[in-house]
């Protein structure tokens, strides 16, 4: 999806016709080569295993961190796995922009890829990708467009039986549902390194399994490393450096933190959604531990870091049934003798929903 996205934009830039002003049936090419003729495919089958929602994902690791040379899905393959959805998005993101102003290709992809962007915080525009294709598309043009390729569907051998008895009316919930599928987990939600991809230490034991929904959210901060990791190298770093730490100084099963979050734009999952962490003592299996990597005792972590736990993982996890409702939200500090997670992200925190 993503080269299919930047040849649209380049043929638009040539001269090739964009999206029409015709009926609402009528395709944008952008969207249909990257991302709605998937997502329309993933309704469907979906609806006919009698499935409310389009099955996503799943996500998958690559074989070494250094060197990686194979990719492996985590489970059972669905139309849009998570790399498809970011090369969707890229291609949307992408295609777009070279239609406005085309570019060297490779320039393109450098300045969206690399680090040396001229960006405030050193991210590449890469791990803007959630964030920027909201901006662009939104739910309502997301579900035209998606709407547009079901009727295309409708007239194509593989797909037509899919959609032999659906009417017009159901044909639009069907695009609506798809879209809002695909809007909440690929924009959304925050995206989650799992912990093959930084390169984890097998756990050490048996985990124990938490209890769901859980009501509590314990926030921390690492105090080491001391400084924010911004590339997915030195968050990936961290984690197995944390992980070391926890596991052969403190003689922990595993890392302690359920999650992690990074400066890069991503969360670590350290523990996850569904083990007891090691993260705030006497605490652990009533609540989640998020911890963010750097020493927030006289500084704040980024914007975009505050904003990835506070609008996007807690209100995420509620949704999914991992977190009750009406959850609590505590500093670590609030429980346990110690200054974490810091003195100006514990003032932070005060200003979030469920603090207490």
């Amino acid at each position: 999806p993503l080269l299919a996205g930047v040849e649209v934009g380049l043929k638009r830039a040539a001269g090739w016709p964009g999206p029409t002003e015709g009926p609402p049936t009528a395709l944008d090419a952008l969207y249909a080569v990257t991302v709605t003729e998937a997502l329309g495919t993933a309704i469907l089958l979906a609806r006919a295993r009698n499935r409310s929602r389009a099955t996503l994902g799943p996500d998958g690791c690559w074989d070494d961190v250094e060197n990686p040379q194979k990719f492996t899905l985590m489970g059972p393959p669905s139309p849009i796995p998570d790399a498809v959805a970011n090369g969707a998005l890229d291609g949307v993101l992408l295609g777009a922009r070279l239609a406005e102003a085309p570019i060297p290709l490779a320039s393109l992809l450098r300045s969206y890829y690399g680090m040396d962007n001229g960006t405030a915080s050193g991210r590449p525009p890469s791990s803007y990708r959630r964030r920027d294709f909201g901006v662009l598309t939104g739910l309502e043009k997301l579900k035209e467009e998606v709407a547009a390729m079901l009727h295309l569907l409708r007239v194509l051998p593989p797909t037509q039986g899919l959609l032999e008895d659906v009417g017009a009316e159901e044909e639009e919930a069907i695009a609506r549902q798809a879209a809002r599928d695909f809007m909440e987990t690929y924009v959304e939600c925050p995206a989650i390194v799992p912990r093959c991809m930084w390169g984890a230490r097998p756990y050490r034991g048996t985990p124990r399994t938490l209890s769901l929904p859980l009501g509590f959210v314990y926030i921390h901060h690492t105090f080491v490393p001391s400084a924010p990791c911004r590339s997915f190298a030195a968050c990936a770093r961290a984690m197995r450096a944390m992980q070391r730490f926890h596991q052969d100084t403190r003689g922990w099963d595993d890392i302690g933190y359920s999650f992690v979050v990074g400066s890069d734009g991503y969360l670590y999952q350290g523990r996850g959604w569904h083990w007891v962490g090691a993260h705030t003592k006497g605490h652990n299996s009533k609540g989640y531990g998020v911890g963010y990597v750097g020493n927030f005792s006289a500084s704040l972590p980024d914007p975009d870091a505050i904003a990835l736990v506070r609008d996007g993982l807690l209100p995420c996890a509620v949704r999914a049934g991992w977190l009750h409702r009406n959850y609590t939200l505590h500093g670590h500090r609030q429980v346990v003798n110690t200054s974490c997670p810091g003195d100006s992200l514990f003032q932070e925190i005060k200003t979030w929903r469920g603090f207490e």
